[in-house]
């Protein structure tokens, strides 16, 4: 049985602490791999910056009183698009992150959307497999992430 799912404002503290761990792992993750790139920060800082006001939700899952799961939904001029997706790795394995993009669905659906899309990159191979075991298919960088070379981007259609 999974934890249930709840949404909180961009600013809870949980969500802030959940983002705070994902932001080190994937400093951890991608080190040295812009080290070419003397203007990565200022192209990092404007593909992956996400604006509170542009958050249409963001969801937790709880353990034991602990959050262990994150994800968001923003919007992205006519698209809405997933971010932030992170379980804490203690609660990796057991399929929170699949009940997390069903949640983006549901959201999506209750805003009109016909689609969601989002980012990843090309040192998340677990993400990748993810994505697609569950119907993403990868598509052109879309902005704002097209300086970012290695962005591997997706969408899934919602029928």
């Amino acid at each position: 049985m999974h934890p249930p799912v709840t949404r909180v404002e961009w600013s809870d503290p949980r969500a802030v602490a959940l983002r705070t761990a994902m932001d080190a792992e994937m400093t951890e993750r991608y080190a040295g791999r812009h080290d070419d790139d003397p203007d990565f920060p200022a192209k990092a800082a404007r593909a992956f910056g996400v604006a509170a006001d542009d958050v249409v939700a963001t969801v937790l899952m709880e353990e034991a009183g602990s959050a262990v799961a994150h994800l968001a939904v923003r919007r992205l001029g006519d698209r809405l698009e997933v971010k932030k997706v992170f379980v804490s790795p203690e609660a990796r394995g057991r399929g929170l992150s699949r009940v997390l993009l069903s949640e983006a669905e549901r959201i999506a659906r209750e805003n009109g959307a016909g689609s969601l899309v989002l980012q990843t990159g090309d040192r998340q191979p677990d993400a990748v497999a993810l994505y697609e075991s569950v119907g993403y298919r990868r598509i052109p960088i879309y902005e704002p992430y097209r300086e970012i070379h290695n962005s591997l981007c997706f969408e899934k259609r919602l029928g």
